[in-house]
């Protein structure tokens, strides 16, 4: 392993002699709980074999020698975290959750899935959010927030996207980070950060990230946004970057792309990674994950596994983005970066081009909130818990070539962070939005403004895919292939 700048981020280094850091959420952005340094998302979109492979019985993260062989990549690429988007609460996850701890690399969950009963459907979501939903996304929870490298939850990705759904999701997104929350605060031990995965869309980017963040009950700890704007060589201004920080300048939590990396041109260089960690955005942007690392049918990929499953080979993409990663300075929050307060809602009609309302649905949750999803018997989970570092594997036995083809030979896994843990139980007590679980109301509303939210577009009905309008039509011609292949 280089000893470059990558390596030294703050956001990595942690010494052998601590455990891994858990990582809180103050103002506006996140912060490493025991030194007390901000805390920026550098990392990649984790789903090998794509939405297409999740069944049951098998996920991302319960295989240790397949684990083995992306660890060691994920340290020579650089990063800190890494999203996956659905996981098998019933598998074991202590080892490749154990190894990514050592590897002083943190997790971004989503608790959804594309799987019957684990996923909620944008445009009649009254039909999925039910009984059975809730019960797999507090497994999700209790297995996860056993392991203190899991950094957050995310509680929906794009599940208002197609034409029609921002007028009868964002209160069921509001209602499940509610359930959540509700469930953290009495069950979980740590508090553990909700937020929600965007598709961007100019015409609700500012009003559903506002409503999202507002009122008593059902807030996000943080917005996150899948962007694929930036496209070849580009500037901070031509690609539109300057308007997304300006959309978000007044936003009062933290903010990260939780996919990001246009692939219509060719090779991608990610100027975009080095612009999103500079002082120009790291006062609104808390980092990002590029998307993807295994190469699927979308064409995103840094790494191409073979047709056996196991070995993998580097595509050239995989170099360039290391290079920006080693090249980038240790980002930190520039001293004109200002904290906003987070608002209360206001009437619907104040939020633009979006159902902004202010009753919930009734949760399925409460008495899972009360008494724990286990009280539901035929328990088929077990909470996650960190193993010892001697009984992982440190590197991978199979085969894994750099980008001209050359093997691989030394692919040891660099421990940097212990991993012992004092195991608690209990709720953590702390509310964050989420109350007993039987509240259906946002809390009081405040007056809204003639206009309706913050955005930079007006009332008009732009359509589904107006992005053209701030951005050109070759970056929402890149939104349209990434959102086909999902």
């Amino acid at each position: 392993m280089r000893f470059t700048t990558a390596t030294v981020w703050a956001s990595i280094a942690v010494s052998m002699v601590s455990a891994i850091d858990t990582i809180e959420v103050k103002g506006r952005h996140f912060y490493n709980s025991e030194t007390g340094k901000p805390f920026f998302i550098k990392g990649v979109d984790y789903q090998p074999g794509g939405s297409a492979a999740v069944e049951k019985g098998s996920d991302p993260l319960s295989d240790p020698e397949k684990c083995a062989r992306d660890i060691f990549l994920f340290q020579k690429l650089g990063i800190n975290t890494i999203r996956v988007y659905s996981v098998d609460p019933t598998l074991d996850h202590d080892e490749c959750m154990t190894m990514l701890a050592g590897a002083g690399i943190y997790l971004v969950l989503d608790v959804n899935s594309p799987l019957p009963d684990e996923h909620i459907y944008d445009m009649e979501p009254w039909t999925t959010y039910t009984p059975a939903y809730i019960k797999h996304v507090y497994e999700v929870i209790e297995v996860f927030s056993g392991y203190d490298n899991t950094l957050a939850f995310l509680a929906g990705n794009e599940i208002v996207h197609t034409k029609g759904s921002e007028l009868v999701s964002p209160k069921y997104i509001k209602a499940v980070v509610r359930d959540m929350k509700a469930y953290i605060t009495h069950q979980i031990p740590r508090s553990i950060p909700v937020g929600y995965s965007n598709a961007d869309h100019v015409e609700f980017r500012a009003s559903l990230a506002e409503y999202l963040a507002c009122g008593e009950i059902g807030w996000v700890d943080f917005f996150a946004i899948n962007s694929y704007q930036w496209c070849g060589d580009n500037t901070f201004k031509g690609s539109g970057y300057d308007i997304l920080v300006e959309d978000y300048k007044n936003y009062s939590l933290p903010i990260f792309f939780s996919e990001y990396g246009c692939n219509l041109v060719r090779p991608r260089l990610f100027q975009e990674t080095a612009a999103l960690f500079s002082d120009q955005m790291t006062g609104v942007f808390s980092g990002g994950l590029i998307y993807e690392f295994t190469q699927e049918p979308a064409d995103y990929g840094i790494v191409k596994v073979a047709a056996n499953g196991k070995d993998c080979s580097l595509i050239g993409e995989f170099d360039t983005l290391q290079e920006i990663h080693e090249s980038v300075p240790n980002p930190t929050i520039p001293s004109g970066a200002t904290e906003n307060e987070r608002p209360m809602c206001k009437d619907p009609s104040y939020y633009v081009n979006i159902a902004g309302d202010s009753e919930l649905p009734k949760s399925f949750g409460v008495d899972y909130i009360k008494k724990g999803v286990a009280s539901a018997g035929k328990v088929k989970w077990t909470k996650g818990k960190f193993v010892s570092l001697d009984d992982v594997p440190d590197q991978t036995t199979y085969t894994i070539k750099d980008s001209s083809g050359k093997e691989i030979k030394d692919k040891q896994i660099k421990w940097v962070a212990d991993v012992k843990q004092v195991i608690k139980t209990g709720g953590n007590g702390k509310e964050t939005g989420g109350g007993d679980g039987t509240e259906t109301s946002v809390g009081p509303l405040t007056d809204s403004d003639s206009t309706g939210g913050s955005s930079t577009t007006d009332k008009s009905d732009s359509g589904a895919f107006s992005l053209q309008v701030a951005l050109g039509t070759t970056c929402a011609a890149a939104l349209a292939v990434i959102f086909a292949t999902l």
